[in-house]
């Protein structure tokens, strides 16, 4: 940063690191001894759709790369589309494999952003819940680099748990890179697992 940049009070935007999902793993035994919340072994990489060629194949191309593993059991990868218009490739793993989940993650992120469509994307989610059956996913926005927690409330409509949030994010401060702007802990109402 420039000494204009400090007069003028420019800053730079933060740079996506998609290395900071490898930390989930660890997080989740953080989060399974403090609050009791475990894996439900369903993430996603949610993103803004291109028309075009171009994209359409980057997409295959992940969707193909995840669906390729060998050890995959259980139902291959899926696509599919909110009410809001964004697309969600969805992942499912055992609960126990979470390394592996957020590896298709990572792998699908990168697929994307290798192929020039980084802009597209918004967030990855992995899904969690207790005994009580509550549910938690611990969202990673990709163009902030960080974390948040967010916990919709059980019975419909569009509410969520601001308290279980704010208790999560102390809980993972020292495991994950927790995004401190609360204004940017965006509801991802209708998200897939959660």
């Amino acid at each position: 940063m420039g000494f204009l940049d400090i007069l003028l009070g420019r800053s730079k935007p933060a740079v996506p690191d998609l290395d900071q999902l490898f930390g989930l793993p660890s997080a989740a035994l953080t989060l399974q001894a403090a609050a009791g919340f475990t894996p439900t072994g369903t993430g996603a990489v949610c993103f803004a759709s291109v028309e075009g060629a171009a994209f359409a194949q980057a997409h295959q191309e992940a969707q193909a790369l995840l669906d390729a593993d060998t050890g995959r059991t259980g139902p291959p990868v899926e696509r599919s589309r909110d009410e809001y218009g964004y697309s969600w490739l969805v992942s499912r793993r055992t609960p126990e494999d979470l390394p592996a989940l957020v590896s298709d993650l990572h792998a699908v992120n990168s697929s994307l952003e290798g192929t020039g469509f980084g802009p597209q994307l918004l967030c990855s989610v992995v899904g969690f819940e207790d005994d009580g059956q509550r549910r938690l996913g611990l969202v990673y926005l990709y163009k902030r680099g960080t974390f948040y927690p967010f916990a919709p409330l059980a019975g419909g409509g569009e509410r969520r748990d601001n308290a279980l949030e704010l208790q999560i994010k102390a809980v993972l401060s020292d495991d994950l890179r927790v995004e401190q702007d609360l204004a940017r802990w965006f509801p991802i109402w209708g998200a897939p697992g959660l």
